[in-house]
């Protein structure tokens, strides 16, 4: 099979990330550099990454650049709801416990997705969500300072991070990103459950019309949380 000319370059990046020369995180080159490293018109180097990262493999954030993905799996049909409003609708009472808010330094992973430079300052919360007094999910959330000044004036045992956003800096879009995982042990004192008790993992990035919000990374007991949809598919 002959690949195209964006194919060629897609698969030069795929070798040189299964081969550990470009680990997680790592810059990958721009399209003009792969355009002429290739010998194509930007628009091919353009589609050849733009490709690539809508499959997961590698994220772009305008401004600093394209970086090989951190996160394993990924879902793009999910909605983004507000726990609170989950849990009421089942019929159930829903409570946040604030466990932390604050200022920190962002590491290489947090910094491009909130689309910084590493070691840029940001604001983070830990929110604990508890149905009818039961753990069912930590949020761990960090917040574009520059979008969201006013983040760390909130009380959030009031109101949830997502309603607060929702209102300063309305949602334009959404990545999630999912995998299960084996709680360390800090997490499952917060959820109340068992050393390595398997979890469901939820890594999601919001967007406002000005650019990236916040990274939250939601961490749920297995036996306590599921997600589901319903999806319409056009015919036409």
């Amino acid at each position: 099979m002959v690949l195209t000319k964006f194919g060629i370059i897609k698969q030069f990046i795929l070798n040189k990330i299964e081969a550990g020369t470009w680990p997680q995180n790592a810059k990958v080159p721009s399209e003009n550099e792969l355009a002429e490293q290739f010998n194509v018109s930007r628009m091919t180097a353009r589609r050849a990454l733009q490709e690539l990262t809508e499959q997961g493999v590698l994220v772009r954030t305008q401004g600093a650049g394209t970086f090989v993905a951190t996160f394993k799996s990924q879902s793009s049909l999910l909605e983004i709801n507000n726990i609170a409003d989950e849990v009421s609708a089942r019929g159930h009472h829903h409570r946040a416990k604030q466990i932390k808010l604050c200022g920190v330094t962002v590491d290489d992973e947090i910094a491009i997705l909130l689309g910084c430079h590493s070691g840029s300052d940001a604001f983070y919360s830990e929110i604990l969500h508890l149905e009818n007094d039961v753990p069912i999910q930590l949020e761990q959330r960090y917040v574009n300072n520059k979008l969201v000044p006013t983040y760390l004036e909130q009380d959030f045992n009031e109101i949830t991070p997502h309603e607060f956003l929702s209102s300063v800096a309305p949602l334009t879009e959404a990545s999630h990103e999912i995998e299960a995982v084996l709680a360390p042990i800090d997490l499952c004192k917060h959820l109340d459950i068992e050393m390595h008790q398997p979890c469901l993992q939820v890594k999601r990035r919001t967007w406002a019309r000005q650019g990236v919000v916040s990274v939250a990374i939601l961490t749920s007991p297995g036996n306590r949380y599921r997600l589901g949809g319903h999806i319409k598919v056009s015919t036409a």
